[in-house]
């Protein structure tokens, strides 16, 4: 069967898994209907593509008008499946292949939609959002590992995070359908067909997975080394089995191999074994630290910010959208220089930029602002601050969008795809997916009481973590740019201090013979040089 090799033509495909994620999921932050049961919704749940629906007459009349408590549970189940699906995900990868692992996702993505589509009760609904939630688990997690295993290491870092780019177009494509569903089409119509929406995607992934490779590392992992080494050769050399660079890899790539066939089979203790700790740390805190650096704020609750600057109606909704522009074009820019700036820069001056525009907005509202019963009706918000001082807060919101589109937002899903050995990749990034998923989930719960109770003090608090993510990224966070995923091994596996790592060139070979031995010293000599 013919199989694409291009690997920007298999990131353009491949990253719909994350579209996925954003058309069901993330930063459906502003609501199209600005009344207080939407807003006691917000306040309770994890904001989504729901959000376009819970205040429509339509969706309304057919379930019942569900209460905020009720509403809450309804979105939540997205979170609970997507939790359980990456969790899951590593073994379903690791099992049967990173390819047939997003396969078997697409069509549970399919199903889910469709259940959603058909929904004839609440509970039937939660059914269907469950079902894709756990499909949103898998590609989540699994689409970042299996195009890292695929890209050449100088572009690692653009291709994977074409993922992240791909969940803020899906944010934005499911916000316009539902716009435009809700507006031009009557009754339970509406809602069916913005929900069935959702399957188009998914069919697309499934096809064009067909016609995909598997990744060359699952494949040596399962000592299928003809299919591995052709792979590579189809990936990096148009088909060339004897490039020196495919030849390189490919013996970096049995090294590595042979390494984990020498380790037992894994559990999920394992992954705090005193050889993975470490890593498992890094990939499991640089997607908690992403949640904690205050997206939330800037995202899923904008439009609270634009209400306490007076903002109201379609200057809220604009405004807002706005803010989805920015998001995409940031992060646009950044993806086609991602590989020549390096990991750990990006998440250093991205924590430092946004633990200071925290501490503005919070000095700001703090000294130009007031508390107020409500506001415009809304009780969930106690504070008031308009004026010249209110745009400062929505300058400094949108500065912190750009800031966070620029840095953390791809970053962090690219150095946890890198993080992890070959034997334990999979399960690593499903367990840093999940931890993603939690604090996702609890900062949606925390952020609107937070704001109602302490208000301008919740920008405090995020400052405070941009404070310690600052610290744990420079003391623990090695350099991956540029280095080939069994590189990536060996720096872990060094003596060096993670801020030294990005200058590791004279003695690396030296650190390399000691890893692999001496019959790895050529090949990984050869890749060095050839990656830097």
């Amino acid at each position: 069967m013919y199989r694409i090799t291009n690997i920007y033509v298999l990131a353009a495909f491949g990253t719909i898994g994350g579209a996925l994620f954003g058309f069901d999921v993330r930063y459906e932050s502003h609501p199209i209907f600005t009344n207080d049961t939407e807003r006691q919704f917000v306040a309770n749940g994890n904001p989504s593509s729901m959000s376009a629906w819970i205040d429509a007459q339509q969706y309304l009349d057919y379930f019942g008008s569900p209460n905020s408590n009720l509403q809450g549970g309804i979105t939540a189940s997205m979170s609970a499946g997507s939790f359980a699906g990456a969790i899951g995900a590593g073994w379903l990868s690791d099992h049967l292949g990173r390819r047939y692992a997003l396969m078997i996702a697409s069509v549970v993505w399919i199903i889910g939609a469709m259940v959603q589509c058909s929904a004839q009760n609440v509970t039937h609904l939660v059914a269907g959002r469950v079902v894709s939630g756990l499909a949103v688990g898998v590609t989540s997690s699994q689409t970042c590992v299996y195009l890292s295993e695929l890209a050449p290491a100088r572009i690692r870092g653009r291709i994977v995070g074409m993922q992240q780019w791909a969940i803020e177009w899906g944010i934005l494509i499911m916000f316009l359908i539902a716009y435009g569903c809700h507006v031009g089409v009557s009754g339970p119509s509406a809602f069916r067909i913005c929900w069935g929406v959702q399957a188009v995607p998914g069919l697309v992934l499934f096809i064009a997975l067909f016609f995909f490779p598997e990744s060359p590392r699952w494949l040596a992992s399962k000592e299928r080394w003809e299919e591995a080494l052709q792979t590579l050769a189809d990936l990096h050399a148009k088909g060339n089995r004897e490039d020196p660079a495919v030849q390189v890899e490919f013996e970096e790539v049995q090294e590595a191999v042979h390494l984990a066939h020498e380790a037992k089979d894994l559990s999920f203790l394992s992954m705090f074994g005193p050889r993975v700790w470490k890593r498992t740390l890094c990939g499991m805190s640089v997607q908690m630290w992403q949640q904690l650096l205050g997206g939330n704020v800037a995202m899923y609750y904008v439009v609270y910010i634009f209400e306490m600057a007076g903002m109201t109606g379609n200057t809220t909704l604009w405004s807002s959208a706005i803010q989805y522009v920015i998001f995409l074009v940031t992060t646009g820019i950044m993806l086609p220089i991602i590989d020549r700036v390096g990991r750990r820069l990006l998440l250093l001056v991205g924590a430092v930029l946004c633990m200071a525009i925290h501490f503005i907005i919070a000095a700001v509202m703090a000294t130009k602002g007031h508390a107020v019963p409500n506001v415009d009706g809304n009780s969930n918000l106690t504070w008031e601050i308009k004026g010249s001082a209110g745009m400062a807060v929505i300058a400094f919101s949108y500065i912190f969008t750009a800031v966070y589109g620029l840095t953390w937002a791809p970053a962090a899903w690219i150095y946890a795809a890198e993080v992890f050995p070959l034997k334990y990749r999979a399960k690593g990034v499903g367990i840093s997916a999940a931890t993603n998923w939690i604090f996702n989930f609890a900062l949606a719960y925390f952020v609107a009481p937070a704001f109602h109770n302490i208000q301008w003090k919740t920008y405090i608090i995020f400052g405070v973590f941009c404070t310690v993510m600052t610290f744990q990224v420079f003391f623990t966070y090695p350099e991956t740019k540029g280095r080939t995923l069994e590189e990536i091994d060996i720096v872990f596996d060094t003596d060096v201090k993670p801020w030294n790592t990005s200058k590791i060139h004279d003695g690396f070979d030296e650190q390399i013979e000691r890893h692999m031995g001496n019959s790895g010293k050529d090949a990984a000599s050869s890749s060095h040089a050839e990656e830097v």
